[in-house]
């Protein structure tokens, strides 16, 4: 089968809610992309409307981006930050009322887009903490208000190079005088718009279709070594850096460029020139494998061993080869099991709760909703073969045989979190020579997940609040990290294969 790729390449954008791009208006649990995300960061001129008159203010806005996505992949923007810089001439109407510190709520409208659809979004709720304002008649300096927070998720519908903008700005400016008492009046709303109209976007991301990445590449021999034990209290895993020990060190990135390059040079091809090959769905298999690791609980300062959870995998659900973009993208699914449930075996382990209470738990990560998609995107015009694979699942955490301080807690059956959260996870390799992470020899995949609220724990008494305080994330951060190393799979078309039947991999930290 075949299809023109440029036709493909430039079909409609999906609608959603009536927009050209999904754009969310609440932060939406998910797990934090780690590939190649980066820091953006833009300065710009706006003139604020004070009382007094228009005030030219320069802002910079921070934020840490992935350079990459798929079409309606979740995109969270990190670590923001809305750096207001206001002169002494804006400052004379808070000292006038004798104002002695001053902070901000800072509103930013950030526009978003690819191709020819546009979409707003509110990051609202930006904080600023209160600074000292300079007295009146010394030096010429003015304030920096930092405002930072947590903003909405943006997803993109269709492939192509997007990019996100600052737009119009407001800041609710609260001034109190040096007893703390908020001054007469207490509150100013002030309206900003850019004061150039010079493009200069925050991030530029492409986009790029939603089908996944790879085809096998040879396998190499795995230890069977065993995981940690159940009662395991773990310290938490290390951040790797990226990539794996014997990859390219700039394959990730050029992952990136050379994808782009090629959806570049598309507009100069001809029509019907570079085909699309999707193979019948005969190429699909069934392979298996194990997966141990561990999982960051950020509040407890430790970290929960995982596995070893078996994995049944049915390879190449989609195939697509693209030779005019010189790309494979495969699609492949994963189902957990254990003693005939969709969950990941049970894990016990021991923390401080609150720095000095040690409690142990019982805990099991229930997959929840369709199988567990893992998605490869390999560039073919390198010699290397570079490729990112990114696995993503629906999971629900539920707790049991819980002691504090040597106490059992009587929880009930059905303390979990009050929804399913995702977990994605990310790797990166290279096929020729294999190294870093391939679905078909294994090696590391690493991640953060959101872990919601609990709810149903406590017999007699509700105990979802200590639950809730002691593990659910901040806020609304995907700030639990999580690192797994998966075993080369057993292939069924290879049942005598080095790789049969399924080893069980050691966990890295």
């Amino acid at each position: 089968m075949t299809v023109d790729v440029r036709a493909a390449a430039r079909r409609p954008l999906h609608l959603a809610l009536g927009g050209a791009l999904v754009v969310a208006t609440a932060l939406i649990p998910s797990a934090e992309s780690v590939a190649a995300d980066q820091t953006s960061e833009v300065t710009l001129p706006y003139t604020c409307q004070f009382p007094s008159g228009p005030e030219e203010v320069e802002v910079a806005v921070k934020a840490v981006l992935p350079v990459s996505a798929r079409t309606a992949e979740t995109i969270r923007p990190g670590d923001v930050s809305v750096d207001v810089s206001l002169a002494r001439s804006a400052l004379a109407q808070f000292t006038a009322v004798e104002a002695a510190t001053l902070s901000a709520v800072a509103e930013l409208t950030v526009r978003n887009t690819v191709g020819e659809h546009t979409a707003d979004a509110s990051w609202q709720q930006l904080e600023a903490p209160a600074v000292t304002l300079p007295p009146e008649g010394e030096g010429e300096d003015g304030v920096v208000l930092a405002a930072t927070g947590d903003v909405p998720t943006v997803a993109f519908g269709s492939p192509g190079r997007a990019t996100i903008a600052p737009a119009a700005l407001s800041l609710t400016l609260a001034s109190f005088t040096e007893d703390g008492a908020p001054t007469t009046p207490p509150e100013l709303t002030v309206v900003c718009e850019r004061a150039d109209d010079e493009e200069r976007p925050l991030a530029r991301i492409t986009v790029r279709d939603s089908a996944g990445p790879t085809t096998p590449a040879p396998t190499p021999d795995a230890p069977d070594t065993p995981v940690p034990g159940e009662d395991d209290a773990a310290e938490p895993p290390a951040k790797p850096d990226r990539p794996a020990p014997g990859l390219d060190p700039d394959a990730h990135r050029r992952i990136d460029d050379l994808t782009e390059a090629r959806l570049e040079a598309l507009d100069d091809a001809d029509p019907g020139s570079c085909p699309i090959e999707i193979p019948p769905e005969w190429v699909m298999t069934t392979a298996e494998t194990y997966a141990a690791g561990y999982a960051n609980a950020v509040k407890l300062d430790g970290a929960a061993a995982l596995g070893p959870a078996f994995m049944k995998v049915v390879l190449n659900k989609r195939y697509i080869n693209d030779s005019c973009a010189s790309t494979v993208d495969v699609t492949s699914e994963v189902e957990f099991e254990y003693e005939g449930k969709r969950q990941l075996p049970p894990t016990k382990a021991t923390f401080l709760s609150y720095g000095f209470m040690p409690t142990t738990a019982t805990m099991v990560l229930e997959q929840v909703g369709p199988p567990a998609v893992v998605q490869t995107h390999t560039v073919t015009n390198t010699p290397t073969y570079p490729e990112e694979s990114t696995v993503t699942a629906q999971l629900s955490m539920r707790l049991y045989d819980v002691k504090v301080n040597g106490v059992p807690l009587d929880v009930g059956p059905d303390c979990r979190t009050e929804r399913p959260f995702e977990q994605v996870l990310k790797g990166y390799g290279q096929s020729y020579p294999p190294a870093g992470y391939l679905v078909a020899t294994g090696g590391n995949l690493t991640g953060y997940a959101h872990i919601p609220p609990f709810k149903g724990c406590g017999v007699g008494e509700n105990l979802d609040p200590l639950f809730t305080s002691a593990i659910s994330s901040v806020g609304k951060k995907a700030d639990n990290y999580t690192k797994m190393t998966q075993a080369p799979l057993c292939v069924a078309t290879n049942p005598d294969g080095p790789d049969c039947p399924p080893k069980v991999p050691k966990p890295e930290r």
